[in-house]
Order: structure tokens, then sequence, then C-alpha cells
């Protein structure tokens, strides 16, 4: 099991950029997003500071984030990749089934790929995903690439929005009608 101060820095930009992007989407009126917690549960703290210095995750998590888009409930994960290679290791089989459970109930999942190495952000389709999922439980690749990602989904920056993912939903959308 991984302790809280086991993942370092990994991601910690890219969120700081979606949540910079989900608060100026509220402040202009256009979503509602909220960052989903990790539930941890202490084991060392510092007497003198009150800081946790080692902790283990209690329980498995969804996804990052959770909200709503114009009337759209939506639900996503960050992840960052340092190479042109994204191993599905990376994501879990219970945020698969929480991002088809959500579907289901005619939400959109999705992820934000950030190609650190390029410095690309993506928006994949939970359909991408599954995909790319199903076929490595079918002995497939246990990764996806740069190159197969659907470069229509590419997140620009737009209106002081670092992260703006907002269109990618809008070409999702488009294309479940």
């Amino acid at each position: 099991m991984g302790t809280w101060n086991s993942r370092g820095l990994r991601g910690e930009a890219l969120e700081e950029f979606i949540n910079i992007s989900i608060d100026k989407y509220k402040e202009k009126g256009l979503a509602l997003i909220q960052k989903i917690p990790t539930p941890i549960k202490p084991v060392k703290m510092d007497q003198n500071t009150r800081q946790i210095t080692l902790a283990y995750f209690d329980q498995k998590s969804t996804v990052d984030y959770i909200g709503v888009v114009q009337g759209i409930p939506i639900c996503f994960d960050a992840k960052e990749c340092q190479t042109d290679t994204f191993p599905l290791a990376n994501i879990h089989q219970h945020q698969i089934d929480f991002m088809r459970d959500f579907e289901k109930q005619d939400g959109i999942s999705f992820i934000i790929l950030y190609f650190s190495h390029k410095n690309e952000f993506y928006y994949l389709p939970f359909r991408d995903i599954l995909y790319f999922w199903e076929r490595m439980e079918k002995g497939g690749r246990k990764s996806f690439t740069y190159d197969e990602v659907d470069k229509t989904y590419k997140i620009g920056q737009a209106n002081g929005v670092i992260v703006h993912f907002l269109e990618a939903i809008n070409i999702d959308l488009t294309s479940r009608n």
C-alpha cells in the first residue's frame, strides 16, 4: 500500500493549473467543479508543527474532480505523462467502474492528460479510455501512446483559463448525438 508522502510532487502542477481553471469557470458562471480530496489515515504527526509526516490511503478514491457544467454532470481525473507512452497502471479498476457508472447516469466522464515533455493537455473521453482498458484486458498493450490520442481533443488556453477544457466537453457532447 502506498503512503501519502511516497508520490512526491507528481501531478501537483497539473492539478494547480486545473484548480485555477475551475476557479475561472466559477467566476464566469460557466461551471461549478470541486476537487475531491483523497481520503488518508494519518499515522505519524510532527508534535511541534502538527503536520502529518506519514499517512496511508484510507480507501480507494473515485476521481479527482466532480461537478456540473451548464447543467451537465461531469467527473474527471487528472493524469500526467512524461513520455509518449501512458501506462494504464496509472488508472485503476475502481476509477473505470466509477466513470462507467457515472456515464450510465447521463454524466460525462473523462481524463485530462498532460504530456509534460510536450507541454500539451488532452481531453480523453471515457469511450477512448474504455477502449484502451478493454484492449489491455484482452491481452493487448498495457499502455497507449501519444499518437493514439485523438488530437481533436487538444486543450488550449483561452480568456485567462490555463486548461480550457470546456471546448473539449462540447466536442464530446456533439459526438454523442
